[in-house]
């Protein structure tokens, strides 16, 4: 289901995305947000400490979930 269709039932996702330095390419990132490709933005707009030297980055992966605890393990992992 896409998550324009969860936001209308009421559900508010949080998504766990993996990011990829284009510049370092063996670097990564795994992070938390509700709006991943935002997100995105904010890190190659070096707004993030921990991203910043490895700019700029792409996105990978996104994995959407309903409840915020199992999106933070599921970061955590």
């Amino acid at each position: 289901m896409p998550a324009e269709a969860w936001a209308k039932e009421g559900v508010a996702l949080k998504c766990v995305y993996l990011l990829a330095s284009m510049r370092c390419p063996q670097q990564r990132y795994v992070g938390l947000a509700s709006d991943p490709e935002e997100r995105l933005k904010e890190h190659n707009a070096g707004k993030s400490p921990h991203t910043s030297k490895y700019m700029p980055w792409r996105l990978v992966a996104v994995v959407r979930l309903e409840k915020q605890g199992r999106a933070t393990a599921f970061e955590r992992y």
